[in-house]
């Protein structure tokens, strides 16, 4: 019996643990087990606002028999209003005997320094514009079924690279674990992505083009991953925020982008979005952006599953 020692960044898996986060997803969406944790506690832990990553881990977590404590805004309404550091905050939840700590934290690298501190593994649920895994799991797992395969595809990521966690996270999958894959770069200047994940798909061998028009290479692609211009991470530059917004609305999906794309494209989005995809684009068969998050509920079931009872 394998334990899954909690996720701190995408770079930690080998393929045939992804390949198998995946088979056990697929069984939770066949066959919800609903005493598999019971007895086990996870601790949720969010010092940035959620929707999707917080709702789906406690539903998880609660349809699999376990159970939750929560706060949704820990930076206002925990300890941490009061100045307490990361490090102690996580030392003091260690002491009430919880079995998993799923923490988003605002500044990148959290995860890894709460992960030193915890006796109960830490599953990290976004750490500012550092990463995101286990969104990056579920992506992959959507491409995986809406495609059938993960391997020979034109991708397309949109937007916000230089903020998007979860963009980052996916090019490290792609690129250690499915590199005959082509990865369009697809942004303004101001949110370019960043040299690290460039040199990281580099090292992997993963292809790679940088762009500025998506108009031009929208027949081609087979998935489209969209992301919003992220404000919060302008640091009040509202200037370079403006700019940004302007140059990315020309990178909007709308009802005559569908018509230069292939029937069979998946256009993605990890929301929560503005107007990079317009609503009337949610009706076509090609939007499977809420399919993902109805496939992060099972992405989240399986690693539970693998970090508390093992596989």
């Amino acid at each position: 019996m394998k334990m899954l020692n909690g996720v701190v960044r995408a770079q930690q898996f080998d393929k045939a643990t992804v390949e198998k986060i995946f088979a056990i997803a697929k069984e939770m969406e066949n066959n919800v087990p609903p005493d598999l944790l019971n007895g086990k506690i996870m601790a949720s832990l969010f010092y940035e606002p959620s929707t999707r990553t917080r709702f789906s881990f406690e539903l998880a977590m609660l349809k699999l028999g376990g159970k939750v404590v929560s706060t949704e805004n820990a930076r206002e309404f925990s300890s941490a209003a009061k100045g307490e550091t990361l490090e102690d905050s996580i030392r003091t939840i260690n002491q009430y005997g919880v079995d998993v700590i799923v923490l988003r934290y605002n500044k990148k690298g959290g995860a890894k320094r709460a992960q030193k501190f915890s006796k109960a593994p830490i599953i990290n649920a976004g750490d500012g514009p550092g990463q995101h895994p286990t969104q990056a799991l579920l992506d992959l797992y959507t491409i995986k079924k809406h495609q059938g395969k993960l391997e020979g595809l034109n991708i397309a990521l949109v937007g916000d690279l230089a903020n998007g966690r979860t963009v980052r996270s996916l090019c490290y999958f792609l690129a250690k674990h499915y590199p005959s894959n082509v990865v369009y770069l697809v942004s303004p200047e101001q949110t370019k992505m960043k040299s690290d994940i460039k040199n990281y798909m580099d090292k992997y061998g993963l292809a790679w083009n940088e762009t500025d028009n998506l108009e031009f290479i929208l027949p081609r692609l087979d998935i489209i991953y969209q992301t919003r211009v992220q404000k919060e991470r302008f640091n009040k530059n509202t200037t370079l925020y403006d700019q940004a917004l302007e140059a990315t609305d020309k990178l909007a999906i709308t009802d005559e982008s569908l018509k230069q794309m292939k029937e069979t494209v998946g256009i993605m989005h990890p929301l929560p979005r503005n107007d990079e995809i317009r609503y009337s684009v949610d009706k076509n068969p090609r939007a499977i952006y809420f399919a993902q998050v109805h496939n992060g509920l099972f992405i989240r079931m399986a690693l539970l599953k693998m970090i508390l009872v093992g596989y």
